[in-house]
């Protein structure tokens, strides 16, 4: 069931206890203790990154609104504590996304603009290249967020697009040649190339007609506190 890779297997069982309520308290002592070299040296490529980082994101939110839901209450706060410890390392949860899964971007910058000086851990742990579609994998906690899955390298890119496909299924409207997307879109929409690369993904979807070119707009994020949503054919 898990890979042999340490810090991988250790983010794969991390997730499945935080689902099953099995304890997490284990694995989180697990991670705080694993060597920062074998944490590097565990995620070789892009797929180990984005397995292992996607994982501990969506566990450790759930693991901290469980313990304590009156820090959602603050949004901003909860994403910006350092309240985790990787190897030794302190990170928030908007380090994880924004500077690991994200390759360092600004977060309110739409994706269009880079930090000019991130730290070394961060761009040692950074992917090379930012994919749009974990986007619809991260799982924040709220009501409008996607479903939680296991994550593999293995199976890393048929997952995304699943992830991918489901969450635009469900979130998308397309009515009078306008396209109502989630509020996630529009946030990054560079990391989605634009405008124009938002089209060209619906399309590819085969969500809207190909030669359509319609006007967009954003839908209202739901923060509403909604936990345990993991997709019911994963985990």
């Amino acid at each position: 069931m898990y890979n042999s890779n340490t810090a991988i297997k250790l983010s794969q069982e991390f997730i499945y206890a935080a689902k099953t309520g099995n304890g997490t308290t284990g694995f989180v002592d697990k991670l705080k203790k694993i060597g920062y070299e074998t944490l590097k040296n565990s995620l070789n490529t892009d797929n180990d990154k984005k397995a292992f980082w996607i994982n501990l994101y969506n566990g450790y939110t759930q693991v901290l609104l469980k313990e304590n839901p009156d820090q959602y209450k603050d949004p901003s706060s909860f994403f910006t504590s350092h309240q985790i410890e990787i190897a030794g390392k302190k990170f928030s949860l908007d380090d994880i996304e924004h500077g690991i899964l994200r390759h360092s971007k600004i977060k309110w910058s739409l994706g269009y603009f880079n930090k000019l000086f991130p730290g070394k851990t961060e761009k040692e742990l950074r992917v090379g290249k930012v994919d749009y579609r974990i986007h619809f994998a991260l799982n924040c906690g709220a009501k409008s967020c996607p479903p939680i899955a296991f994550y593999s390298p293995e199976t890393l890119d048929a997952q995304l697009d699943i992830a991918t496909k489901n969450y635009l299924t469900s979130e998308v409207t397309y009515k009078d040649d306008k396209l109502y997307l989630p509020a996630i879109m529009g946030w990054f929409r560079a990391d989605f190339s634009g405008k124009n690369g938002i089209r060209i993904i619906l399309k590819r979807h085969l969500m809207i007609p190909i030669d359509a070119d319609p006007a967009i707009s954003f839908n209202k994020y739901d923060w509403t506190l909604f936990l345990n949503n993991y997709h019911v054919q994963d985990l």
